[in-house]
């Protein structure tokens, strides 16, 4: 059971958002707080933060292919 618990942690930590850890790295915060935070906040909100959770995914994620396609200023 513990092996099948580390595979998942595993598999949601490669393949996650990292919008906790770029969270963090941009406010100086730890990651494994801000994760415990969106936990939390998931519990006694019923859920809504994951919708701001998905939200900063989804902006990250159109950020990423902005910049990985325009690698020089004449790219414009």
């Amino acid at each position: 059971m513990k092996n099948f618990i580390e595979n998942l942690r595993t598999f949601f930590e490669t393949r996650g958002y990292e919008v906790c850890a770029r969270l963090g790295d941009k406010l100086g915060i730890k990651t494994a707080q801000i994760r415990l935070f969106f936990i939390y906040a998931s519990f006694m909100t019923l859920g809504s933060p994951l919708i701001i959770y998905f939200a900063l995914a989804f902006v990250i994620r159109i950020k990423d292919f902005i910049n990985s396609r325009r690698t020089s200023v004449f790219d414009l």
